[in-house]
């Protein structure tokens, strides 16, 4: 006797049909997810260009705000 009987294969054979066979609700939810996924990474990807910019400017100015309060105590 194996892992899984017949009745097993079976009911993964239908998820699968259900999810991804024909032109059904469900598939065309997965191809809108999909897409989405895509959109999100790709604007994902186009706003870590930018970041490091702004990032080198708030550190550089951070940097100079901590220098003069440094001095200041001193």
């Amino acid at each position: 006797m194996g892992a899984f009987s017949i009745w097993h294969w079976l009911i993964v054979l239908v998820v699968v049909l259900v999810l991804f066979g024909g032109k059904g609700k469900i598939s065309s939810l997965m191809g809108d997810f999909g897409k989405g996924l895509k959109s999100f990474k790709k604007s994902m990807k186009e706003e870590g260009k930018e970041v490091p910019a702004d990032a080198a400017q708030a550190i550089e100015s951070e940097a100079v705000s901590t220098e003069k309060d440094t001095t200041s105590h001193s």
